[in-house]
């Protein structure tokens, strides 16, 4: 069932998430025709129970799906959309139609607005799924004042008071939330670095330099075997922290596979520019779309030193004497 999906989403982004597309929506252009074709397609609801008109699939059957996301850089919030549907439907809460995206409010010294100063991908979203201390609330858009931050897609919002007492309580812990978030971002940064990979071999055989392919140079090789090392590795990673029989991963889990994909992102986008050279930086060329949400998601949902520290303290508490027993009691396959 999971192969038939991705397969089936791979063919729709593959014909209307094209680099030219993620460019005119980054610039300001309509989103809605692509959200649309997602909507009627029904993958935003994978992870909704069949009882509830959704597919009742388990977190690791959509992991191809949010992979996806990163490898066609998808310009809307499918993957959060699959992921907070599955949440409100498990919460109880009426599934909204349109998108929705999960974020958290900071706390005010004074007044009583709501502010979620970084809305990952909140440009082109209809609801959020705030997390306001234990607290969640569902809250419209379009009831916010928005302003621009962090990567291009991104806002901060800030909602009135009224607002937030108007807005759909949803029961459930902002913990699970913060986990399936970067267990999201884990998926998605292994689609992105493959796309980037992909794209970086390729140019290696084309670009000729001294009458022949750089890719053809033993130092380039190296690079590209280490990218790989690095690509693969995120990918495994990733599955790891999507690996749960239902819809919340391990803590231990997910903080290894935001933690290995966090770092690689950072030296797999390194060595994608570096064989590219100046070009590869260019708005025209393909490889920054890929590079750019590298280092965004890179520490969206907390960077590597952060889930470093998370599988620590899993290390400590478990006794195990040795590290390696740690991971490799979390890595086994029952």
């Amino acid at each position: 069932m999971d192969d038939l999906l991705e397969d089936a989403v791979a063919q729709l982004l593959r014909d209307l998430s094209t680099p030219d597309a993620v460019r005119a929506i980054e610039a300001g252009g309509e989103h809605r025709t692509l959200w649309q074709a997602i909507e009627e397609a029904g993958f935003a609801d994978a992870l909704v129970p069949e009882a509830r008109g959704g597919a009742g699939l388990a977190l690791h059957e959509v992991f191809g799906v949010l992979r996806l996301c990163g490898t066609h850089a998808v310009p809307v919030p499918l993957g959060e959309t699959v992921l907070t549907r599955g949440w409100l439907a498990r919460a109880g809460v009426a599934v909204p139609r349109g998108s929705t995206v999960f974020a958290e409010a900071e706390a005010e010294a004074t007044g009583d607005d709501v502010v979620c100063p970084l809305v990952r991908t909140g440009r082109v979203a209809d609801q959020v799924l705030v997390a306001r201390g234990a607290s969640l609330r569902l809250l419209p858009v379009a009831t916010a004042q928005a302003m621009p931050a962090g990567f291009v897609l991104d806002v901060a919002l800030r909602w009135p008071a009224q607002a937030w007492a108007a807005g759909i309580p949803v029961q459930g812990d902002a913990r699970e939330l913060r986990l399936l978030q970067a267990a999201l971002y884990a998926a998605q940064l292994a689609g992105a670095m493959r796309a980037a990979f992909d794209r970086t071999l390729a140019y290696a055989n084309e670009r000729q330099q001294f009458g022949r392919p750089i890719g053809k140079f033993q130092a380039i090789q190296h690079q590209l075997a280490v990218m790989a090392e690095h690509v693969f590795a995120a990918r495994t990673a990733a599955q790891l922290g999507c690996r749960a029989k239902d819809l919340v991963p391990e803590s231990l889990h997910v903080a290894i596979a935001k933690a290995r994909t966090s770092e690689a992102a950072l030296e797999v986008a390194g060595m994608a520019h570096a064989i590219h050279g100046a070009i590869g930086f260019t708005a025209e060329f393909d490889l920054q779309l890929f590079t750019r949400r590298l280092h965004a998601w890179r520490q969206a949902a907390g960077s590597e030193s952060y889930w470093h520290g998370v599988a620590g303290r899993h290390h400590l508490d478990s006794g195990e004497a040795l590290v390696l027993d740690t991971i490799r009691a979390a890595t086994t396959v029952h």
